[in-house]
C-alpha cells in the first residue's frame, strides 16, 4: 500500500496537510529564534505529503520540551484539530480508514512534534 497510498494520499488530501506545515514553518522563519522550529516544520511537511510506510518515534530532552511548549501554544493546536476533524471525515467510510488513521497519525504528530523521529 505504500507507493500507491502515498500516490493516493497526495492527490486526495497530502498536498493540503502538507501545505499546512509548510505555512507554519514559513510563519516561524519570520524570525530569527523561529528559524529552528521553521525547519522542524519542513521536515515533517515531507512527511505529511507522503506519509505510508513511515513511523514516529518520539523522543527527546529539554530543549525540544521547552520548543514543544512554544509550538503547542502557538501553532500545535489549530494544526491538531485540523487534522483530527479530517481525520474523523475520512474515518466515515471504510474506503477512507486508512487515510483517516494517518491524518491521526499527523495530528498526534502536530501537537509535539520536536523529539520526534521519523524513520
Amino acid at each position: 500500500m505504500g507507493c500507491l497510498g502515498n500516490l493516493l494520499w497526495f492527490i486526495f488530501g497530502g498536498l493540503a496537510s502538507g501545505l499546512s506545515w509548510v505555512l507554519a514553518g514559513l510563519l516561524w522563519c519570520i524570525t530569527i529564534i523561529g528559524i529552528p522550529i521553521g525547519k522542524q516544520c519542513f521536515k515533517l511537511a515531507k512527511l505529511s505529503f507522503f506519509p505510508f510506510g513511515k513511523t514516529v518515534e518520539y523522543g527527546g530532552g529539554p530543549v525540544s520540551l521547552i520548543a514543544n511548549i512554544l509550538w503547542l501554544i502557538f501553532s500545535g493546536i489549530p494544526l491538531a484539530m485540523g487534522f483530527a476533524a479530517w481525520g474523523a471525515v475520512l474515518c466515515v467510510t471504510i474506503i477512507g480508514i486508512p487515510f483517516g488513521m494517518q491524518m491521526f497519525k499527523l495530528a498526534k504528530l502536530a501537537l509535539m512534534p520536536f523529539g520526534a523521529k521519523v524513520k
